[in-house]
């Protein structure tokens, strides 16, 4: 185990898009433990946080892509290399665009300016997966294979072939560290083949694409700064994407032509198995609530009880509960009983429920009651249905006077099905 890490001073820079060619601001600030990495768009105004999760993972070709209704961050996995390479867990991010800035194409201006803002530990332990089964994910000619491993740490091995005939292919292995992440992941570059250029041009792409910052594979007058520079690419993109699962990872992964869309799939997959460890008491957190104790801090009762146990509850800023639907729930005998799906307005109440226990564990000797009076921004992004686990995540946002706001988002197996901001009256009881 090792202790969560943050920067310890800002830093900021600018520059333009790889694909949109639009110059962004970026300023990441230090964030306190169990914050992750955050995105906030501060060219939207009132647009909510964006959290470096799968849960708002959003597929597009050649990048990777958060968003959260209106607001979107693209091009985000070279900055989230940096991060998962150098171990740095909570972060804000400020951004001033829809995509962060290309720099060189890699991720070795950003690695530099992390490294002089110097990085510090925490007083919290960084939550780590370790995988105990054989994971697998295909798409087309794409693979990923994940494989337990009896020593802690993760290894990448990459094995690369191209459209383009006159374009070698390669692999390329490493085990991720600060040290192999600085030297031989962090200095490749994103490229593309030379037989693509025009049609990528002509989709919309690389309109911040430069010879300093794309490799050009195909083009003699193209040269590598590393040896196998695409393969460690890829590497890269992958190590990125896989910072979407939220914690450290104990596996040895092999990868095939994997793109983007392929390195979230698995990323789904080991949040499924993650929360099967998490249900089924592998990974222990000594602050979680059982059904009793949730009883004892809320009023409501069979049927209208809607969380079963609460895994996760940080102070009084943060819980994780979970909800199992099963066909006996009794508003399946009346809401479309031919396909039982569970109330968008029950998967609020469950939230509603899960913040009340939050909030009244800060209220449970002060004489108060938490009422809820408002519910914002509600979206409703996919079916739940019997045999799913509804796991939910309230943060408080706000508590002032006699009024308290919180945040909440639902999910199933790694997608997110609902999300609203939560408003309650602070009464006495």
């Amino acid at each position: 185990m090792r202790q969560q890490r943050t920067l310890k001073t800002a830093i900021e820079y600018s520059g333009p898009g790889l694909h949109s060619g639009e110059d962004v601001k970026v300023r990441i600030l230090p964030a306190s433990p169990e914050t992750g990495v955050v995105f906030t768009r501060t060219d939207l105004p009132d647009s909510l946080p964006i959290p470096a999760s799968i849960a708002y993972h959003s597929a597009r070709d050649r990048r990777t892509r958060l968003e959260r209704e209106e607001a979107e961050v693209n091009t985000i996995e070279h900055m989230l290399a940096v991060c998962a390479g150098l171990q740095v867990d909570n972060l804000h991010v400020e951004v001033s665009g829809a995509e962060l800035p290309g720099m060189d194409g890699s991720s070795l201006e950003i690695m530099r300016l992390f490294q002089q803002a110097g990085i510090v530990e925490q007083r919290a332990e960084a939550r780590c997966f370790n995988l105990e089964e054989p994971v697998y994910v295909r798409n087309g000619k794409a693979t990923l294979v994940a494989l337990p491993v009896d020593e802690p740490g993760l290894t990448l091995q990459y094995i690369a072939s191209f459209d383009d005939p006159d374009v070698a292919g390669g692999s390329f292995q490493v085990k991720i560290s600060p040290e192999s992440f600085e030297t031989e992941i962090a200095p490749a570059r994103t490229f593309c083949l030379k037989s693509e250029v025009e049609m990528l041009k002509a989709a919309g792409f690389g309109k911040g694409a430069t010879r300093e910052n794309t490799l050009v594979l195909g083009d003699p007058e193209s040269i590598e700064r590393i040896d196998s520079e695409p393969v460690r690419h890829k590497v890269l993109d992958l190590l990125g994407d896989l910072r979407l699962l939220g914690a450290d990872l104990n596996a040895h992964i092999i990868a095939t032509c994997s793109g983007h869309a392929t390195n979230a799939d698995l990323v789904r997959r080991f949040v499924d198995l993650m929360q099967q460890q998490e249900t089924g008491g592998l990974i222990t957190r000594e602050t979680g609530l059982d059904i009793r104790e949730v009883m004892r801090l809320l009023p409501h009762r069979y049927p209208f009880l809607l969380i079963d146990r609460v895994i996760e509850i940080d102070g009084y800023q943060r819980a994780v509960g979970l909800k199992n639907v099963t066909i006996n729930e009794p508003f399946f005998q009346g809401h479309f009983p031919q396909k039982p799906l569970m109330p968008g307005v029950l998967q609020l109440e469950a939230l509603a429920q899960l913040a009340g226990v939050l909030l009244l564990r800060k209220l449970e000797h002060t004489g108060k009651l938490a009422v809820l009076m408002g519910i914002d921004k509600v979206k409703l992004r996919a079916p739940v249905s019997p045999g799913d686990q509804l796991r939910l995540e309230v943060e408080t946002v706000r508590m002032r006077g006699g009024i308290g706001k919180v945040r909440g988002t639902g999910s199933v197996a790694g997608t997110l099905v609902c999300e609203a901001e939560l408003t309650f009256a602070l009464t006495d009881v």
